[in-house]
């Protein structure tokens, strides 16, 4: 019986004794964490100056008619049409935020509170279709909005996700219809 408690007794822990390398390799820790977001970060920059070519985001216009659908959710990103790992940052396009949508006879009015709200006209929509991600953001198969329009000489995917996803469909079918509209007006 002595045998068995003297092996409980030696499963105990040692001491701590060398609390300079303890600390050391905590404090290394924290450098290489701090290492990796400013390395994140300044990537993150490089991009915006890469994508300084593109030209400022409209403004909604003062009389942009009466809304034919709205839309609350969020917005997910931008990225270059058809690449969906291409985010877009310039003009605050990469930033996820809460929106607002708004569309018009004039066009789509994207409104983020803590970010830069911007226009996208009716001329420069391109289409619209339910896939399943978007640069960071990845859900079940058609739980994302993604409007495609022309900003210069870019097409840009934009993602966004309704508070309630039901709201899709409809916003695919009209969107999708306005631009055969204009297609077929020009």
């Amino acid at each position: 019986m002595t045998p068995v408690i003297l092996l409980a007794e030696a499963k105990k822990s040692a001491e701590v004794t060398d609390w300079g390398a303890r600390i050391g390799w905590l404090v290394g820790l924290a450098l290489f964490i701090a290492l990796v977001y400013w390395l994140m970060r300044e990537g993150w920059k490089w991009r915006g100056t890469l994508q300084a070519g593109l030209p400022p985001l409209p403004a909604a216009p003062d009389d942009a008619g009466p809304a034919r659908l709205s839309m609350s959710g969020r917005y997910h990103g931008s990225t270059t049409a058809g690449q969906w790992l291409d985010r877009i940052v310039a003009h605050g396009l990469g930033t996820r935020s809460r929106a607002e949508l708004t569309l018009t006879d004039a066009g789509l009015e994207v409104e983020r509170p803590g970010a830069g709200d911007f226009f996208v006209p009716r001329a420069a929509l391109r289409g619209a279709r339910l896939d399943k991600g978007i640069a960071g953001k990845v859900l079940t198969e058609g739980g994302l909005l993604v409007v495609t329009w022309q900003h210069g000489d870019k097409l840009i995917d934009s993602g966004f996700r309704s508070d309630r996803s039901a709201e899709h469909a409809e916003w695919v079918d009209t969107l999708n219809q306005m631009t055969n509209d204009t297609e077929g007006a020009r």
